[in-house]
């Protein structure tokens, strides 16, 4: 009825094995027989120390929070497999995780406290860390979902973290997706010109967008696109440049071209050719400093803009009536 362990030799399993004296029990953890591994005669419940070598089967079979202490509250998601991250040597800190077994958000755990998070300079973006990295190659991110991404595009395109704008690129404002998207950046269908800068024939230059047809008129007197067209109303325009010509001078409207336009190709310089598509090239002859207060001619080309002379319908090309 009593024994002296002290006299017994041998392994405890020669004798606890449930035929002699009591065994493992149908509940007990999944182990070798090397019993004094965790008990001892002295108090064979409850197993106060542990040599985890003898343990076989998963971690969890014993630390569920029943038989041994399990995940805290606060565990981040993972699967039931300790060991992926945890060692019997030192179960804290965790200083390798087999992210294969980590379940939930990378932000679960990267949030600048369980793990290191977002830098100070990371660019604006949701949490999704794996959108962009991936746990094998934490840096660079070679794989970028653009619509985790946060804020404006040059902020990550300016040439240093991504690829910016090139050398050859039109004057334009840093709003890349006025013009791009991130499905085909390349090339670019819709075009905002509200984020254009510069004049219309750096782009509408024939090479990187329409430029003028081939029986497009020749303005020689140096004005661009938008002295005639608009970014609403391309085409059918109605002459832009006859603000130019006050009075009867909108018989234009009867598209009565050839009054300015010699052929196809060139533009009438009027009289005065030192003064092309204002007042002056045609009423150079009629204006006096004198009665200007002083002012050149050649800060008063424009005489419709004076708030002096009225567009008077009674005016014609041959009149002096201005």
């Amino acid at each position: 009825v009593t024994v002296d362990h002290n006299e017994v030799t041998g392994n405890c399993a020669d004798c606890h094995n449930g035929t002699i004296a009591i065994g493992k029990s149908a509940t007990h953890i999944q182990s070798s027989n090397v019993c004094d591994a965790c008990h001892s005669t002295a108090a064979f419940i409850p197993a106060t120390a542990v040599d985890h070598n003898e343990v076989l089967g998963n971690c969890s079979d014993c630390h569920n929070g029943t038989i041994a202490i399990g995940k805290s509250a606060t565990h981040i998601q993972s699967s039931p497999v300790c060991d992926a991250c945890h060692n019997t040597t030192a179960f804290v800190p965790v200083v390798t995780v087999d992210h294969n077994e980590v379940l939930g958000d990378c932000s679960n755990c990267h949030n600048g406290t369980i793990a290191i998070g977002k830098s100070a300079t990371h660019i604006q973006s949701s949490n999704v860390c794996d959108a962009c990295h991936n746990t094998i190659a934490f840096v660079p991110a070679v794989a970028v979902d653009h619509t985790q991404v946060i804020g404006a595009c040059a902020s990550c395109h300016d040439g240093a973290i991504a690829i910016g704008k090139s050398a050859t690129h039109i004057q334009s404002t840093d709003v890349c997706d006025a013009c791009h998207n991130t499905v085909s950046f390349v090339p670019a269908t819709v075009v905002d010109h509200n984020e254009v800068l510069g004049s219309c024939s750096t782009c509408h230059n024939g090479t990187i967008a329409t430029g003028k047809g081939a029986e497009h008129f020749l303005y020689t007197g140096g004005q661009n696109c938008d002295a005639c067209h608009t970014t609403n109303t391309w085409l059918n325009v109605d002459y832009g440049h006859m603000v130019y010509y006050p009075g009867d001078h909108a018989a234009f409207s009867s598209r009565d071209c050839a009054r300015c336009h010699v052929k196809s190709e060139t533009v009438k310089q009027g009289t005065y050719p030192s003064y092309p598509m204002t007042c002056a090239g045609c009423h150079a002859d009629k204006f006096s400093p004198g009665d200007h207060d002083g002012t050149p001619l050649s800060t008063a080309v424009d005489c419709s803009s004076s708030n002096c002379h009225v567009n008077s319908p009674e005016h014609s090309v041959s009149s002096n009536n201005w």
